[in-house]
């Protein structure tokens, strides 16, 4: 059996030369990629101009503009970013099927086997880099025994231990012991080409042992305290008692250490393929009747829910692709309440929507896509007889529910229908929060009684026309009609909730009356004793 060899990628310009690609910016005029970091803003990214601009990674944004002042920048979108290393990693499915995400800005893969399909092994970096100049992209490769080396070889080879006190540096030392020290690094069987380093199988001690203790993947917080002991080297790690590493500096960095010379095993581990469950017809003839494609759409569905059934989900939604004879496409997109794998339940929907489609000169294929789909749990009711009766009654009532809501949604949208939850909270506005029906259940408990009753229509608070004492008045104006209390009852202080600024209740707490008025109104008043704002008497709803 072949030893394993590991490719790891490593893109370390991604996201400033993902915006470049985007055309946000010249690719000769500097430019960075910066994020927020304990309440400032860094560099994270930046162009290969911002690099001979003199700008830095890691540095705050403020010394780079220092630096060089008509720099460009742009905010860190991880988002995007991270949709974009995915893309690479299916680009880099071409050299090998075990290919995994390294985040932020790197790939892995295992390539066992696979280097003699492309000549070998500098061959194969050779088309990576290649491929990289095309894409505009800066890459940094190496290939390795093990995936810590990998990774190691390729963000820092070539790259020295940090030198802890001065003059202990290679750079100032006597010209006689830079080239010793060059010749060293020659010797330690890393090869370097079109930006990838080469580790012979077997010599992955040598070559990691010049690279600096940050290789290892640990924390800053332990390479610094390693670099004060003197260890600044992999290779001053490799000769050190384990027992004694593991319990000044931790397990992790024996692990660490133990990974990437191949003394414990890390397996490649790629994503899994996104599961897709969609079904494609093709039509001998054009068609263009309604009919004939309700008739293709039930057989896609039969294919579609079949497959979810056997991987336990349902679908939220579902797009019908037409495409037409003149390569024109028209797209029909249903969402459902309640996912579902049941084809009668979700071609009522479709049937709403589908006289929207403009066959054209006719379609000539139909596909359709589970877009969203999210797990189904099947239903087993148990317990005693009436018990499992219930239980069986009460799910057909929710489907009806939720077919229901579906196919007004169709018409409407899923969006604009709402349910009411009770919340928690003495404001009389504030008791109900209201959710989107398609994406809530129904709240089965007892709504919370109020401790007093309630109106049946609320608003905002509107002023009431009355003297400014707190009894109830006689006679009060409200909507520029003059109404005589014939009865109130009352009053239920209410104060605000004082960790919120709410303009409504600006001013203070509330005495809230019901009042009967002669001319037949019944009205919920109240008084604002005043804070913020002037106290005085104001509507806020109306009894039935």
């Amino acid at each position: 059996m072949p030893a394993r060899r590991i490719l790891s990628i490593w893109f370390p310009r991604l996201a400033a030369e993902r915006l470049l690609r985007l055309g946000e910016a010249e690719p000769d005029v500097p430019f960075a990629v910066v994020r927020d970091e304990r309440q400032r803003q860094v560099v994270a990214a930046l162009s290969a101009a911002a690099e001979a601009a003199g700008v830095t990674r890691g540095q705050p944004l403020a010394d780079a503009m220092a630096v060089y002042p008509d720099l460009v920048t742009r905010r860190a979108s991880l988002p995007a970013e991270a949709g974009f290393l995915s893309a690479l990693r299916r680009w880099a499915g071409r050299v090998s099927p075990w290919v995994a995400e390294a985040p932020p800005e790197g790939l892995v893969a295992d390539i066992t086997g696979c280097a003699h399909l492309f000549g070998g092994e500098a061959a194969l970096i050779d088309r990576l880099a290649e491929d990289c100049a095309g894409f505009g992209l800066t890459m940094r490769c190496a290939i390795a025994d093990t995936q810590g080396a990998a990774w190691a070889l390729a963000r820092y080879a070539g790259d020295g231990p940090a030198p802890n006190r001065s003059g202990d540096a290679i750079e100032q030392e006597a010209r006689a012991t830079r080239s010793k020290a060059a010749r060293r690094r020659r010797e330690t069987g890393a090869t370097l080409k079109n930006g990838g380093r080469i580790a012979p199988p077997g010599q992955t001690r040598t070559a990691l042992a010049p690279l600096p203790v940050a290789a290892l993947r640990i924390e800053p917080e332990v390479a610094e305290q390693l670099a004060r002991l003197g260890l600044r080297a992999i290779g001053d790690l490799a000769g050190q008692p384990r027992a004694a590493l593991a319990r000044r500096f931790g397990p992790g960095l024996v692990a660490r250490l133990d990974q990437a010379l191949g003394a414990a095993p890390e397996p490649v581990s790629p994503a899994p393929p996104p599961r897709t469950f969609a079904a494609r017809l093709s039509l001998p003839e054009p068609i263009g009747l309604e009919t004939d494609i309700m008739a293709g759409l039930d057989r896609l569905m039969a294919q579609v829910c079949a497959r979810l059934r056997e991987a336990g989900r349902g679908a939220r939604r579902l797009r019908l692709e037409a495409l037409r004879s003149d390569h024109a496409t028209e797209v029909v997109e249903v969402g459902l309440a309640r996912p579902s794998a049941d084809p009668e339940r979700i071609r009522p929907v479709f049937a709403l929507k589908i006289g929207g489609i403009d066959a054209g000169f006719g379609i000539d294929m139909l596909r359709l896509e589970a877009v969203q789909t999210e797990p189904v749990t099947p239903r087993r009711p148990a317990g005693h007889l009436d018990a499992a009766q219930r239980a069986m009654r009460a799910p057909a009532a929710e489907e009806a529910v939720a077919d229901l809501i579906g196919r007004i949604g169709a018409r409407i949208g899923l969006e604009a229908i709402t349910r009411r939850h009770p919340a928690d909270s003495h404001i009389p506005e504030k008791t109900a929060t209201v959710l989107a029906a398609a994406w809530s259940e129904p709240h089965c408990e007892a709504w919370p009684r109020p401790p007093a009753p309630r109106p049946l229509l609320l608003w905002r608070p509107e002023p009431v026309g009355a003297p400014d004492d707190p009894a109830p008045p006689a006679r009060f104006r409200w909507r520029g009609r003059d109404l005589t209390v014939a009865a109130a009852e009352g009053p239920e202080r209410l104060a605000p909730e004082w960790w919120l600024d709410d303009p409504d209740w600006r001013t203070g707490q509330r005495d809230y009356w019901r009042v009967t008025c002669a001319e037949g109104d019944r009205l919920w008043l109240y008084y604002a004793h005043g804070a913020a704002m002037s106290p005085g008497w104001f509507c806020h709803g109306a009894f039935a």
